[in-house]
């Protein structure tokens, strides 16, 4: 890999993807931070990183929408020359016992965490495929893994990331293309700040590092598969979680 390096963030605004991309570009990389309809916290996303001497800019597209992503990363590649690495962080969450989820909840969780991520790596894959060089990290999950009592949904998309990596990584090895995927366990971030306390409390008790995660602990991990240090690591699940499953 030789010039400026470029990764793209799926829904890189917020949260972990937030974090991802500050701490990508602190690493020397290019962002394109990837946003769906928040443009204020994409821009402050956009900002941070400027003030860490970060480069970047912003590339509002849906992933569930093949024909935008194409368009999106042909943009990308056309401006700035290329993609080195794509993370698809790009996710929602429905909660509900199996019993009581509809057909919306599926498809709108389905479309965008698995869909979205195909429809992603689809459109990156033949660039990086050419110059024998790329690095895919897709975001996956705890309960993608072990599961979750009224986490069907979640946990079935996040568990079909982790076949969708391990197929990819076979596929695209022989390029020089690692594909990897990082399952977070229970990270501070607005999706669990509503968690009630006596849950907060017993999860706690029940991971062996005593405390929740940051975006900034699976922040690090993904830099560090995006780096050439990892060129030997591919169709792997990091697990960011404390302990709580090994």
């Amino acid at each position: 890999m030789t010039g400026e390096r470029v990764a793209l963030v799926t829904g890189g605004s917020r949260g972990i993807g937030r974090a991802v991309s500050l701490s990508l570009a602190k690493a020397g990389f290019h962002v394109c931070v990837n946003y769906v309809s928040n443009e204020q916290a994409a821009e402050e996303t956009l900002s941070a990183m400027a003030a860490q001497g970060g480069k970047g800019e912003i590339r509002p597209f849906d992933v569930r929408d093949e024909d935008a992503v194409r368009a999106a990363v042909d943009g990308i590649i056309r401006d700035r020359g290329g993609i080195d690495v794509l993370v698809n962080n790009a996710g929602i969450w429905r909660g509900g016992l199996i019993l009581r989820v509809d057909r919306r909840a599926w498809d709108e969780v389905l479309e965008t965490n698995l869909r979205g991520a195909y429809n992603c790596c689809r459109a990156v894959i033949r660039h990086m495929m050419k110059r024998r060089w790329g690095r895919i990290i897709n975001m996956s999950s705890l309960v993608g893994e072990a599961g979750n009592i009224g986490d069907s949904l979640y946990s079935l998309s996040k568990a079909g990331i982790i076949g969708l990596t391990k197929s990819l990584a076979r596929e695209v090895g022989s390029r020089n293309i690692c594909v990897n995927a990082v399952a977070p366990g229970w990270i501070e971030t607005d999706m669990t700040s509503s968690i009630p306390e006596e849950i907060r409390r017993e999860t706690l008790e029940m991971i062996p590092l005593g405390r929740l995660g940051t975006p900034e602990d699976v922040a690090g991990v993904v830099t560090f598969l995006a780096s050439e240090a990892a060129g030997y690591i591919t169709g792997e699940v990091i697990r960011v979680n404390g302990g709580l499953y090994m």
